[in-house]
């Protein structure tokens, strides 16, 4: 098991590129390589200093001038769906291309984290452990799959030190309102502050895990920084419904959601229950410190700040 002081001590002064910086786990990811004193240079899409996975002499360019010690890949496109095929491919199994062919170009000493996903595993209702068979059950898990065939491939056959993360659901209040974690706390806010509002959901009784995106960066970076373990499942283990995160959000604020949510007739979840086995993470020495009613407290105080007038700043 690796301390954090040994974690310290292999980071410090080192040089970390993160792709994908500008999304939900890129800046905790940033603080946690920080807290260990290594340089950070974060790289995003939309956001200077903007690089795109997707283009790999972008890529090139960044692992070349800067020669990291540690690369986090964690661009990606998150929606599911078929029509999202090309943006899943290009973010995902392209971004991973790329990243790994310029690291072993210009940076073949690197370790280097691809961030995977619970949802490219055969779901059986079970915890998943990372030697579960995978299922290219959408675009998005397919892409997934071939980034860690990828990742298999330059850690044999290249010699490169390539880890992947499998992460299941994990949020903080950097999440946007169309996750539906979000989008609870901020009808909840907005029902305690200016009265009853409807909101329409699907099936509340679908179970997943709901990890604090700090934790889960510290996952991350534990993982990058042993030589035990290339691949683990990265979660809490523990399932939640969706009913119980309105429980947890609407009981804060002295109300009923069953009062303010109105289910959608007819609708089908892609799955009832995801939840991790996460023993081998656990077994180098992790463990989740932010508990479900722990996190649903931190995004529900930012969804009233979010609900005042200036988003809560002053005039």
């Amino acid at each position: 098991m690796v301390t954090f002081e040994e974690q310290a001590s292999a980071m410090r002064g080192r040089r970390v590129v993160i792709f994908g910086a500008g999304g939900q786990d890129g800046p905790f990811v940033a603080q946690a390589c920080l807290r260990r004193g290594a340089q950070v240079f974060g790289f995003a899409r939309r956001t200077p200093p903007a690089c795109d996975v997707s283009d790999f002499a972008a890529v090139e360019s960044v692992i070349r001038e800067r020669r990291p010690d540690f690369v986090f890949q964690l661009a990606a496109e998150s929606r599911t769906a078929h029509e999202a095929l090309f943006s899943n491919h290009a973010a995902i199994a392209g971004g991973a291309v790329n990243v790994l062919e310029a690291i072993r170009r210009h940076a073949p000493q690197a370790r280097v984290l691809l961030a995977g996903s619970g949802v490219q595993f055969h779901n059986a209702g079970r915890p998943i452990h990372e030697s579960d068979a995978f299922d290219a059950s959408s675009p998005y898990a397919a892409a997934r799959i071939y980034a860690t065939y990828l990742a298999r491939y330059f850690r044999q056959r290249m010699g490169l030190a390539t880890y992947v993360a499998y992460l299941f659901h994990h949020e903080s209040p950097a999440r946007g309102e169309r996750h539906t974690s979000m989008m609870i706390a901020r009808a909840a806010a907005q029902a305690e502050m200016h009265g009853p509002a409807v909101l329409e959901l699907g099936d509340v009784g679908v179970e997943k895990e709901w990890a604090y995106a700090g934790d889960i960066a510290e996952a991350m970076v534990r993982l990058v920084l042993q030589d035990a373990v290339s691949e683990c499942v990265v979660g809490t283990g523990e399932g939640h419904s969706i009913a119980d995160w309105l429980t947890a959000c609407y009981q804060r604020v002295g109300l009923d959601w069953r009062e303010h949510v109105r289910i959608k007739p007819g609708f089908k979840a892609e799955y009832p229950r995801l939840v991790s086995n996460p023993e081998t993470i656990m077994g180098l020495g992790w463990w989740p410190e932010t508990s479900f009613q722990g996190l649903a407290e931190m995004m529900l105080d930012a969804a009233r700040r979010s609900a005042l007038p200036n988003g809560g700043g002053g005039a």
